[in-house]
């Protein structure tokens, strides 16, 4: 079977809360003294997310109107199976990849886009201000926003910005505003750009200013894009189809494969099978792919941490690089985190997820490998899965073994091209 489809009326009802079912539990978010982060929280977060984030229960029903807009969006997404990258390989394992590309904005952040918008909504605000790296979070926000009629207020980091202009355009034909960060706006990027003012920015910069004006508006709120716990709840619609589309198909996964910035769509992947690896139903391999410019999870700490550079976020248990470590300008921009979510790291800690890196020039040969067997180009981020999906595939091989390697294809490319412009004609750095 090529490709795997569900209708429409199995669409989840429910998000799959991993914290319900960890081995040990998840250290508590902290504050500082003077910085007191947590009692900032309910003045910038809808109360729907907020209880969620702290939520045990390990099933949270995901509204009729949001599960009215996934329908409107297209899911439920496919699962394919990669027979021209297997021939390819030549290997004897079967691959398959999870089409979040599907949605409008080509990635998986509208699941949770959607979420925090309708919660916002519910709340009476009128703005939600954001982060973005790449871009792909800014658009899945700036579209859900239009969709739920609320402004949407985006720092996009400034190396991004420059590389992806046309993910500005569609941010704003969504009726995004779009700034670069570090920018001239906020006190903290004022801050930045005084000591530096050819800062190529950091998501950690950009959230720090996002968080700064969603304080000072009390008719706004902020939104993240990964790492908290709420987001990669909402990103479980992603595990919890592929779940009913291998029992279509009759097969267990081996291996799941994601890349990892923040960790939302690696998340979303697999925390509803590492429910049942934990409760032996399947033996499976969980990777997470992460670059090595920015090898948060293979080189960071596991320790406490904010989540942006200025501190104004609570301090969460997690591996960082440093919340000031200002990653280098690779192309795969939302993958440019100093952190990662802590229910990834505690998974990570444990050792339940395998972390690996990739070199910059490694994902944009497997990325045009990938797209000239299987037609579709993926996003530099998702090249990163792609990669270690076809390392997996070559072990196979090389080992006589047949496994299902499943990838989360997290997103496409096709605004992503300058990156696959300068590893065509040799300007790649890693």
């Amino acid at each position: 079977m090529y490709k795997v489809t569900l209708s429409s009326k199995d669409i989840p009802k429910k998000w799959y809360n991993i914290a319900a079912d960890l081995p040990v539990e998840l250290p508590a978010p902290s504050q500082t003294e003077e910085g007191k982060q947590l009692e900032s929280l309910p003045k910038i977060f809808s109360k729907g997310v907020l209880e969620q984030e702290m939520s045990q229960e390990r099933w949270i029903e995901i509204p009729k109107e949001v599960r009215k807009v996934y329908k409107m969006i297209g899911r439920p997404n496919p699962l394919f199976r990669a027979t021209g990258l297997e021939d390819y390989l030549d290997t004897q394992a079967k691959i398959y990849y999870k089409r979040e590309d599907y949605s409008p904005t080509g990635s998986h952040k509208l699941n949770t886009a959607i979420a925090q918008a309708y919660y916002a909504k519910q709340d009476g605000v009128e703005r939600i201000t954001t982060e973005t790296g790449a871009g792909q979070w800014g658009t899945a926000l700036s579209l859900a926003c239009s969709m739920m009629d609320l402004d949407c207020t985006v720092y996009m980091v400034r190396v991004s910005f420059d590389q992806k202009p046309y993910r500005k355009t569609i941010m704003q034909i969504y009726d995004g505003e779009v700034i670069p960060s570090p920018s001239e706006r906020t006190e903290f990027g004022k801050k930045v750009l005084s000591e530096d003012h050819n800062h190529p920015g950091s998501l950690g910069i950009a959230i720090s200013e996002a968080m700064e004006e969603a304080l000072h508006d009390e008719k706004a709120y902020y939104s993240l894009g990964s790492v908290l716990n709420h987001v990669l709840l909402h990103q479980t619609v992603i595990g919890l189809e592929t779940k009913k589309q291998m029992e279509i198909i009759g097969e267990d996964p081996d291996v799941i494969v994601g890349c990892v910035g923040g960790g939302s769509n690696f998340g979303g992947a697999v925390f509803p099978f590492i429910k049942d690896h934990l409760d032996e139903k399947i033996d499976c391999k969980f990777i997470a792919a992460e670059p090595s410019s920015c090898p948060t999870l293979t080189k960071g700490e596991y320790k406490y941490d904010f989540g942006d550079t200025a501190g104004l976020t609570p301090l969460l248990k997690m591996y960082t690089l440093g919340h000031d470590f200002i990653p280098p300008s690779v192309h795969a921009g939302g993958l440019r985190y100093h952190g990662m979510a802590p229910l990834v790291a505690l998974l990570v800690h444990e050792g339940i997820v395998e972390a690996r890196s990739v070199a910059q020039s490694d994902i944009f040969k497997s990325g045009t490998t990938f797209a000239k067997c299987e037609g579709v180009v993926p996003s530099p981020e998702t090249c990163h899965a792609i990669k270690i999906g076809i390392d997996e595939a070559l072990e196979c091989k090389k080992n006589g073994e047949e496994k299902n390697i499943v990838i989360n294809f997290s997103g496409h490319g096709m605004l992503d091209l300058k990156g696959y412009d300068d590893f065509i004609n040799c300007r790649l750095e890693d």
